[in-house]
């Protein structure tokens, strides 16, 4: 039997995997394959992302937009948090519960979330209020979805050997469905964070000011390619970040889990 490849050999496969696509992009830019203006080539960015580190975006430091987003991103997939999961272990819990609300959850978590865009600008404004509702929801649907499914997919042996053993209601929750289903609500939460960070930039759609998806689409409508592409880079490496930083709570948590 061949053994395991160590640790580090998947972390040079990840490594040689981003220096190939790196390569192929100055390959691509660096002659005469593309357009510099469609794709600029990285130590362009490079001078172009020290500039606005200097200079800002927009009489805005880069810093200020970088914290809008994250900011706006983190409010609603926090409310989200709070909210979604414990909805979500009740569903899954409580048949009446879940009776009561799994046609209303049915029937809006369908609807694109930006369709509720004019409806938060009529109710809320064009301030903070409307864009953090918007990654709210969305972030919402994903937790009570995967909380509801994790409590629903515990094994039913594991809920009568707790009741032969003379558990509690409460005791059999907390023992026994809330640690079987945290696999399921630590998926919600990846899930819902990565949304969360990637709407952000249709949420600083609502009359934004600043923000990274704010200098997207600003640079989008004056064909500031250079700045449209920094704006995807940051945004991708904070959502990286962001993924690591659940990955880390999660392997905490369950650190039982695969033993």
């Amino acid at each position: 039997m061949s053994r395991e490849p160590n640790a580090w050999r998947y972390t040079a496969t990840s490594l040689a995997s981003v220096a190939v696509l790196v390569g192929l992009w100055v390959l691509l830019s660096g002659g005469e394959f593309v357009r510099r203006a469609v794709l600029p080539a990285p130590w362009e960015l490079w001078d172009s992302f020290r500039a606005m580190l200097q200079d800002g975006y927009a009489d805005k430091a880069l810093s200020r937009h970088v914290l809008a987003s994250v900011f706006r991103t983190l409010s609603g997939f926090g409310f989200a948090l709070l909210l979604g999961i414990p909805v979500g272990l009740l569903i899954g819990w409580n048949r009446w519960v879940s009776a009561a609300f799994s046609p209303i959850l049915a029937f809006v978590r369908p609807i694109p979330p930006i369709a509720f865009v004019p409806l938060f600008i009529l109710y809320f404004g064009i301030g903070e209020t409307a864009k953090v509702l918007v990654i709210f929801l969305v972030a919402f649907w994903y937790m009570i979805l995967n909380a509801s499914a994790g409590v629903a997919a515990v094994s039913q042996e594991w809920v009568r050997a707790g009741l032969n053993l003379g558990l509690t209601r409460r005791q059999l929750f907390m023992s026994v469905i809330l640690p079987a289903a945290l696999p399921q609500i630590f998926t919600g939460i990846k899930t819902a964070i990565a949304v969360s960070w990637a709407l952000v930039v249709a949420a600083e759609l609502i009359a934004a000011q600043e923000g990274i998806g704010y200098i997207i689409m600003d640079a989008a409508t004056f064909n500031r390619t250079h700045a449209v592409f920094i704006g995807i880079i940051i945004i991708g490496l904070i959502g990286f970040g962001l993924e690591r930083v659940v990955a880390m709570f999660e392997a905490r948590a369950l650190h039982w889990q695969g033993r």
